[in-house]
């Protein structure tokens, strides 16, 4: 009798709990992406773009299912590959991916130890596909490519884990990129943790300007990036292809000689008032094989005397005035929401396998998994939701309770009559289905 009373509760002598409730499971709400993944046609992309050297002579789970099985679980909020273990039983898991019986753990395992360094390209082909058809729903005609880098831990010695030393600690060390305005997750490529921020970013950002440019040919695109990419392979990889660029510079000496030269001096000026001044100018660094326009933005703080000089690089032209340009960089700052939402929400710094490609892989999936919420997000909610965080969307719509009852013809998935969001998740399946007209 030990076992029913460690499930007996202090608030209320009669009752018990244990998980004894049958097929019910917790993450209905995944009808949604599978929605969703319908209406892209993952399946069909993943076969188009996914091939997996397989050599098992007999098996249960194919590559794909597997993938999207592992997709799934991310979006529910499961990192851990164990979790493989009871919810291949899980009804609605079972529904939504079409088997009476899913992976467990050590087929996973054994999934990820079948990529190839090839696959990793077909991974970001995949997620190319992807949010070329979400463009084409929501009609973008704008596209502003943030780059950027983060820092993934590693624990143990996991291959080409290395000390980076603005973070301080080991790790690695990935490149990304999202789209600005819309959260899509353009790109990522893993890197060893001593890589410098701009370390392979020429390499990184021309397929992504070659693709923008020839499917997009009418759209001006925007690439944002700190003063860690202030170099001319961003510069020179944007003004090749047609774009536009506003890249923060470091200050040195002879910059801030220039903004210097450049501040006025009223007498009218009140010392205890901040006072900010924006100027234009021409420069070319001892790197660049040309001069450019760089603007400034020189600030002094209230009460003080000296001023404090910001300087971006880049390629619009004078019409656009320097306040406008400090404002378009600022806004780049909603990319470290996007970071955090990648990490915190789909483990997109999840690296708990010791190798390399490995890790790649899950932070490829990762990718993919943040995107599809990302779709549902911008195409299925109303605009006053689409700011919402994936720990939101599974608390409104994902955690929802049901239970699955199949008769001779048809399946039901009866969820929770309690449900609080029920009309909206009705709402969100109406929106796909008008969405699906457009593809």
């Amino acid at each position: 009798m030990t076992s029913l009373h460690k499930n007996q509760v202090k608030f209320n002598a009669n009752l018990t709990i244990s998980h004894t409730g049958g097929r019910l499971s917790s993450d209905s709400g995944l009808v949604l992406v599978k929605e969703l993944m319908s209406t892209f046609g993952f399946s069909n992309l993943a076969k188009r773009w996914l091939h997996i050297t397989d050599n098992r002579a007999y098996f249960t789970h194919d590559n794909l299912a597997i993938l999207e099985q592992l997709i799934m679980q991310l979006i529910s909020g499961y990192s851990a590959d164990s979790s493989a273990n009871l919810l291949r039983q899980d009804p609605v898991f079972q529904v939504v991916l079409g088997k009476k019986q899913l992976a467990s753990q050590s087929s996973i395992s054994r999934f990820l130890d079948r990529f190839t360094e090839a696959n990793i390209g077909q991974l970001q082909a995949l997620n190319q596909s992807l949010i070329d058809k979400a463009r084409l729903i929501r009609n973008n005609t704008e596209l502003i490519i943030d780059v950027d880098s983060t820092h993934s831990d590693t624990f143990g010695h996991q291959e080409q884990t290395d000390y980076n030393a603005h973070y301080q600690t080991y790790g690695y060390h990935p490149l990304v990129a999202f789209d600005g305005l819309t959260g899509d997750f353009l790109k990522a490529e893993l890197r060893s943790g001593n890589q410098y921020t701009s370390k392979g970013v020429k390499d990184f950002l021309n397929p992504l300007l070659q693709h923008y440019g020839h499917s997009l040919p009418n759209t001006e695109i925007l690439v944002r990036g700190d003063s860690g990419f202030a170099t001319p392979d961003v510069y020179d990889s944007c003004e090749e292809n047609s774009s536009y660029y506003v890249i923060r510079l470091k200050n040195n000496r002879k910059l801030g000689q220039i903004a210097e030269k450049s501040v006025l001096y009223g007498d009218n000026q009140k010392l205890e008032e901040r006072e900010v001044q924006y100027f234009s100018t021409t420069y070319q660094a001892q790197s660049w094989s040309h001069s450019r326009r760089v603007c400034i933005r020189s600030t002094r703080e209230a009460g003080e005397l000296l001023f404090q000089h910001e300087f971006i690089v880049t390629n619009l032209s004078e019409s656009v005035s320097p306040d406008v340009i400090f404002s378009l960089y600022a806004k780049r700052g909603t990319m470290e929401n996007f970071i955090k939402e990648a990490k915190a929400g789909f483990y997109f710094d999840k690296t708990d396998s010791p190798r390399f490609l490995e890790n790649n892989v899950r932070m490829m999936i990762s990718l993919i998994a943040y995107n599809l919420i990302n779709f549902l997000r911008t195409i299925g909610f109303e605009e006053v939701q689409k700011g919402m965080t994936i720990h939101s969307i599974r608390l409104k719509f994902l955690k929802v309770a049901g239970k699955l009852v199949q008769t001779g013809r048809r399946v039901y998935l009866k969820l929770s009559s309690y449900h609080v969001y029920q009309d909206e998740l009705y709402r969100v399946f109406a929106r796909l289905r008008r969405a699906s007209q457009w593809i």
